[in-house]
């Protein structure tokens, strides 16, 4: 698989957004179940269906300089434009474009854009990154368990001159790049960099040793499959390619079909360690999708996510695969803590028996 530039910069602190005033706030048609607005009352936009490989199976699609037509009409949908403030702009609860190339969007337009027009990755990021944090809501963070990044997250679109994105540490915020497919059309790329924007919420600074950083590469590509795959069962919409794989789309120009930046499923272990976080994190992430099988998304997710509070800056995976096993205890019990150390034993993580 070929590889492209590095994705995601881990950070040290966590700013203060302002405060929004809010309106109009609903969950989605799915696992959220918060709000008071119906669905059919809050702005609409036309988005990707996570991305639209996924949706439509198809390998042979490709960028085509931004083309419209090269991206079938049957890979949109429209979806409300849940938790926005009174502002008129792409601004909410849990994210806000901050900047972005070209005119901004107006979310009373977001059924028109396309993908050929600036505003639409504009849309996506403030769909995919909303729809994220209403994710983690809907597992209980923010309420029963301690909030993950709950707080407005700033997103810069097609500002960074390179077919790369990042969460930067300097104002906690999420760049996402252009050139191929632009990086905000995908929503697993969106989803990626948000897990980054968690992380470093729930540790500030986390990713400071090279196996914390894997973790961290690792967290992004589980969280942007795992939302991914959330959304499609919530709306009904349909993936007809590999869960495992990560940004099927925005791979199209750098890797052979099947598209894949990283996948999941692989069968590294902790012997395979080179040094590089991206390709150490699939030792990671593979882990996390095991643990997710034999749990249950629910279940896994609401361990995974939790024990990372108790994550340092610097972890070892083994400390790392330690505090997991310990958090799964404590929150489900014995058989849940076996499955998630069978899970990181099967990784061959060091201390894990």
């Amino acid at each position: 698989m070929s590889r492209r530039i590095p994705r995601g910069l881990n950070a040290a602190a966590t700013a203060t957004a302002a405060a929004l005033t809010l309106v109009a706030l609903t969950g989605p048609a799915s696992a959220s179940g918060s709000g008071s607005a119906p669905a059919a009352a809050l702005p609409q936009a036309r988005i990707f269906m996570v991305n639209p490989v996924q949706s439509s199976g198809d390998q042979t699609l490709a960028d085509a300089k931004d083309a419209a037509d090269a991206v079938p009409a049957s890979a949109y949908t429209t979806a409300a434009l849940r938790n926005l403030d009174a502002s008129g702009r792409l601004s909410g609860r849990w994210v806000y474009v901050r900047s972005d190339t070209g005119a901004s969007a107006n979310p009373a337009d977001a059924t028109v854009y396309n993908r050929t027009d600036d505003q639409f990755e504009q849309v996506m990021a403030y769909f995919w990154v909303n729809e994220a944090q209403e994710y983690l809501q809907g597992l209980g963070f923010g309420t029963e368990l301690p909030g993950a990044n709950d707080r407005a997250q700033p997103v810069r679109i097609n500002q960074w001159g390179a077919d790369n994105s990042f969460f930067s540490d300097k104002k906690t915020e999420i760049r996402f790049g252009k050139g191929g497919v632009d990086d905000a059309e995908d929503a697993e790329v969106i989803v990626h960099e948000y897990g980054h924007a968690v992380h470093n919420a729930q540790v500030p600074g986390f990713g400071t040793s090279p196996e914390a950083g894997a973790i961290g590469e690792a967290f992004g590509d589980y969280l942007a499959v795992e939302v991914g795959a959330h959304a499609d069962a919530a709306y009904g919409w349909p993936r007809r390619a590999d869960l495992a794989c990560v940004a099927d789309w925005d791979a199209a120009s750098y890797s052979d079909a099947p598209h894949c930046l990283r996948r999941i499923d692989g069968n590294k272990v902790y012997a395979d360690l080179e040094g590089e976080v991206h390709a150490d994190g699939e030792i990671w992430s593979r882990a996390l999708f095991d643990i997710r099988n034999a749990l249950g998304a629910r279940t896994a997710d609401r361990i995974i996510v939790n024990a990372q509070f108790g994550f340092a800056p610097d972890t070892s995976f083994k400390d790392a695969a330690l505090t997991t096993v310990s958090t799964a205890q404590r929150m489900y019990g014995a058989n849940a803590a076996d499955a998630v150390r069978a899970a990181f034993k099967a990784r061959q993580i060091p201390g894990i028996q």
